[in-house]
């Protein structure tokens, strides 16, 4: 049997925070995340509008479908050889999965997030409710199934290597797209500004997607590696966020340059289309109107991402860049490709886009799990507030930056109030 959560209080997204447990050194230290001292709601708080802070964007509700589960983050001195025996210096259990993580980063920049995803009424299920409705984000359209499983990773953080390994176990029994009711589709996207899935839960995914995009609603998809059902979810895309080896992947096209030309003609939805490159940053191409009369001079993809991160260098060795992150920008032009045919381009115009990443030190560097997400969850908050490309990069880089210097997905979250994202938010 499975239920959905009960229906949401007006003016109240919920307020309850999730139980954690640390252990520190070998002893373990048991401590309530008690709720924030302002209320968690759906309409902007006092805090929220205290002076220094932005006001929110008029379009702020985010809906997602997608991953979301308790975290299990060990964090040792270095990754353990086969059949070694190591100790951890710390443990963590956190609520985590891709949507969970990216909506609780927009709920920290101020949007309205809405979450649909499955888990068991377990008490790892409890938490992940708890610690997401915490953060003001609405689960009362999660299904919450009686008895089995939810889902859960382990997680090993290296601190000399600065890596992570994710060990993941899905929740039982798997979502099913019957649970997702036409009802519930409908409740979930009244009022909604914007649509993100993960990748996951596909067949829920494209029903929520085909509702969406006959709605006209931006969508937006995190294209992390080829997944069953991915393809149907990107040809309803308007927005793409990628790892760097999806597009090469996808395509089949050489190199990054091309590769981001090609997706961009099989999905002619998909307006803008980033990819993020870890500690070198991430590259955006920004789809543009083609002239009516066809007269726009030809930008090569591959040159100008090349010209545009050691233009992104210069800034940065320049005196006063700091460690916050470079964004740059070509002009537009006819796309085409050096790694393409002479045939293959000149049906899209655009331009380019590089952002540098935060400069973090070796010290400042907790753990990077979850960074993509973050970097997601401030796209999102960019998107509803209608801020320019450079603007949307420089916002989710620092978001991301900020997100790697605690252990974890969330901890490191900035809210709307931080001083560090303060003059990014408008």
């Amino acid at each position: 049997m499975l239920r959905l959560r009960g229906t949401r209080q007006e003016g109240n997204c919920g307020a309850l925070a999730g139980n954690a447990v640390q252990m520190q050194g070998g002893a373990a230290i048991s401590h309530h995340a008690t709720a924030p001292n302002h209320p968690v709601r759906c309409a902007a708080s006092a805090h929220e509008q205290a002076e220094g802070a932005s006001e929110l964007p008029e379009k702020r509700c985010v809906v997602g479908l997608g991953g979301a589960g308790i975290d299990y983050l060990a964090e040792v001195a270095a990754y353990p050889a086969p059949d070694d025996k190591i100790r951890t210096t710390t443990l963590q259990v956190q609520g985590g999965g891709n949507v969970g993580n990216a909506l609780t980063a927009a709920a920290r920049l101020g949007l309205q997030p809405r979450i649909i995803s499955k888990v068991a009424d377990d008490s790892l299920g409890g938490q992940i409710l708890a610690e997401l409705e915490g953060d003001g984000v609405d689960t009362q359209h999660m299904v919450v199934a009686q008895g089995g499983v939810s889902p859960f990773t382990y997680i090993i953080v290296d601190r000399a290597g600065h890596t992570r390994t994710c060990i993941h176990t899905p929740g039982q029994p798997p979502m099913q797209s019957h649970e997702l009711t036409q009802d519930t589709i409908s409740s979930v996207l009244d009022g909604a500004d914007l649509v993100y899935f993960d990748g996951r839960l596909a067949d829920s995914a494209i029903l929520l997607a085909n509702e969406a995009s006959a709605r006209g609603l931006p969508i937006l998809v995190d294209a992390e590696r080829p997944r069953d059902g991915l393809d149907a979810l990107l040809h309803l895309a308007t927005h793409v966020v990628a790892s760097e080896k999806f597009p090469l992947a996808w395509t089949g096209a050489p190199g990054l340059g091309g590769s981001l030309l090609t997706l961009l003609q099989r999905l002619p939805r998909v307006q803008q289309v980033t990819v993020t490159l870890g500690a070198r940053g991430s590259a955006t191409v920004e789809r543009l109107p083609l002239p009516a009369d066809g007269d726009s001079p030809a930008l090569d993809v591959d040159e100008a991402l090349q010209g545009l991160i050691l233009r992104a260098e210069q800034k940065r060795e320049q005196a006063g860049a700091g460690p916050r992150p470079v964004v740059v920008a070509s002009k537009s032009g006819r796309l085409i490709s050096s790694q393409l045919g002479p045939s293959d381009g000149g049906d899209v115009a655009g331009r380019v886009l590089y952002a540098s990443a935060v400069a973090l030190t070796a010290h400042q560097i907790v753990d990077t799990t979850g960074a993509g997400d973050a970097f997601i969850g401030a796209v999102l908050y960019a998107l509803c507030a209608g801020l320019p490309a450079e603007k949307m990069l420089r916002l989710a880089a620092t978001v991301a930056g900020e997100k790697c210097k605690a252990l974890g997905s969330r901890p490191g979250l900035p809210r709307r109030t931080d001083p560090c994202i303060q003059d990014l938010l408008g």
